[in-house]
């Protein structure tokens, strides 16, 4: 099985390689594995669905490492967690094609941090741990594991945990029966209510929209199909806020920082469950911002990028870390920003934050957080005080402090980029500017120094009672991927909305009057922009066009083309879409 999934190492293998992958993967999923222990061998990968899948070596190595308990911490029984590890084989992009009208639609309404991401996959990991006598190790070992380029937390803990046990009792035959079911789910397009069918029962989703506002009231879901047992999910994405930071909610508003401006930190856990998790509660601490920089929810000693991340003779990268080896105890003392939690902690007693950069150094290592960095921002007490005072329920304790911390953090980060937001919109072209006849202008430079000029009169001071240096901090973001992340998404969408104007404006025109005056080569040029701008290489990248203006357009060329000579009608009827000439550069 493991051999079958090696990616080939040419370039003619590999491009076949993508096509089994475009054709046998789900929407939803790349991958099912299962890796087991090998007396000989190790970990090892024992069966993956579809079979013919490509994994290149370095994924399937990092897959069957992580899929495993990375230290002696007693993991009996069933262990949920998940990593994450960078796409470098032939099926990178799984199913999902960047120029697809699908994919494109997807794109613009999603999200950024819950987009699909072909540069990497999630790995949903059930590992099983259970005494053996018959087993020379004397434990049975073994995981199954989704890989997927989506980063829907909840939904794939809820799936993982649904289809592991069934491939426990039937085998390999299990997987194939889930696979085929996953493929038949309906695209995960945002915005929508959706029945996931999966092993009788029936998954009751909602993907998130751009759109979507936190007082957004939902609509109620419809009802599941007759005689099957649904199991409604309130998220596809989030987990446990309250419950994994309560331990250091003294401190929230550091660690807010130190992930807005991708600071390496390294987080030290007693299990892959609770390491996992608390990565990804950090990485969402800054939502509806996109973390722009690589995190590892779950690492290991194995990890093809171990030496990287350890080296001593260089500063560390902007990664956030999960690990759970003692063995990085020592190995991260360089690191400048250290958690370390402990699940024996008592939870309503907050841990310490440590002026050192690192337990490393400590005979008795205590959990709490390790850092030298001074904030820029003064946290607010009385609003985290708040947060422990939430009224809650028997039932729902965790829910309702959950969307406080998360209703917190995403008030100081749209109060952090609501001034960046204001500034970029004022570096779009007047729409007046915007003609028919000639190449629209493009959007201005963003300028620092000019935006810094802008805080005193719409910075945060005016939609959060947060006090600090927010020049200082913003002089900060400036420099790191989480910005560079934000501003290129930015521009796509402002070089798109400058697109839709200049076709909207080319819709209005007359372009009968127009070509009264113009030759027969003026015109042809007007034909091959007007076809590069639904059919051209830019076109495959930006949003869709909207169907009235692509029907208007389409209507502006055949106008345009009925009035030129017959033999040249024949010629541009006979060309490719996207045509392009001299004439348009």
């Amino acid at each position: 099985m493991a051999e079958s999934a090696a990616a080939s190492s040419s370039s003619t293998a590999g491009s076949d390689a993508v096509a089994v992958a475009q054709s046998t993967a789900s929407n939803w999923i790349s991958a099912i594995c299962v890796v087991t222990f090998d007396l000989e061998l190790g970990q090892a990968l024992e069966a993956i669905y579809p079979k013919n899948f490509p994994l290149s070596d370095a994924e399937r190595m990092n897959t069957c490492y992580l899929a495993f308990p990375d230290s002696n911490s007693g993991c009996m029984g069933d262990t949920l967690l998940h990593f994450r590890v960078q796409c470098s084989g032939a099926g990178a992009g799984g199913a999902e094609d960047a120029g697809s009208l699908a994919a494109r639609h997807e794109a613009a309404l999603s999200p950024p941090a819950l987009m699909y991401d072909p540069s990497c996959y999630f790995g949903y990991c059930f590992f099983r741990q259970v005494r053996d006598p018959q087993n020379k190790r004397g434990y049975f070992q073994k995981s199954v594991i989704i890989l997927s380029h989506y980063p829907f937390i909840s939904l794939f803990y809820q799936v993982v945990e649904m289809i592991a046990p069934e491939f426990f009792e039937n085998g390999d035959a299990a997987l194939e029966a889930v696979f085929h079911q996953i493929q038949q789910w309906p695209y995960p397009m945002p915005g929508h209510y959706l029945h996931l069918p999966l092993i009788g029962q029936v998954l009751q989703v909602r993907i998130p929209s751009v759109k979507d506002k936190p007082t957004t009231v939902r609509p109620p879901m419809s009802v599941a199909p007759a005689g099957i047992r649904p199991v409604a999910l309130p998220s596809v994405y989030e987990v446990e806020f309250y419950r994994i930071l309560q331990p250091l909610l003294p401190h929230l508003y550091l660690l807010w920082e130190l992930v807005l401006l991708n600071e390496p930190l390294a987080v030290m856990a007693p299990n892959p469950t609770l390491c996992s998790k608390f990565v990804q509660v950090l990485v969402n601490t800054i939502l509806p911002l996109r973390y722009g920089s690589d995190y590892r929810p779950y690492f290991t000693i194995h990890d093809t990028e171990f030496k990287d991340y350890t080296t001593r003779t260089q500063a560390p990268p902007n990664v956030i870390l999960g690990v759970t080896n003692p063995f990085f105890t020592k190995a991260l003392q360089h690191w400048p920003h250290v958690v370390r939690i402990d699940e024996t902690s008592d939870p309503s007693k907050p841990l310490k934050k440590s002026a050192t950069s690192s337990p490393g150094h400590m005979t008795d290592v205590k959990p709490g957080l390790y850092t030298r960095y001074k904030p820029f921002i003064t946290p607010d007490r009385s609003a985290l005080r708040a947060v422990a005072r939430t009224p809650t329920t028997p039932r729902r304790s965790g829910d309702a402090r959950d969307g406080h911390i998360r209703r917190l953090l995403s008030e100081v980060t749209q109060s952090f980029m609501i001034p960046l937001e204001r500034y970029l919109a004022t570096l779009l072209p007047y729409q007046r500017t915007i003609t028919p006849w000639r190449q629209p202008p493009g959007l201005k430079a963003f300028n620092q120094s000019d935006f810094l000029k802008t805080l005193d009169l719409s910075g945060p001071h005016l939609t959060t009672g947060l006090k600090g240096n927010w020049t200082a901090l913003y002089r900060r973001f400036f420099s790191t991927p989480n910005f560079q992340y934000w501003l290129r998404l930015r521009q796509l969408e402002a070089t798109n909305k400058i697109r839709v104007l200049y076709m909207e404006a080319i819709c209005k025109a007359d372009v009968v009057f127009w070509m009264r005056d113009k030759t027969e080569v003026e015109i042809v040029d007007f034909v091959l922009r007007l076809n590069d701008l639904l059919y051209g290489q830019e076109s495959r990248v930006m949003s869709p066009v909207p169907p009235r203006l692509e029907h208007a357009l389409g209507g502006q060329m055949r106008t345009i083309m009925n009035a030129l000579p017959e033999d040249m009608q024949a010629l541009l009827s006979s060309l490719p879409p996207a045509a392009t000439t001299a004439t348009d550069s």
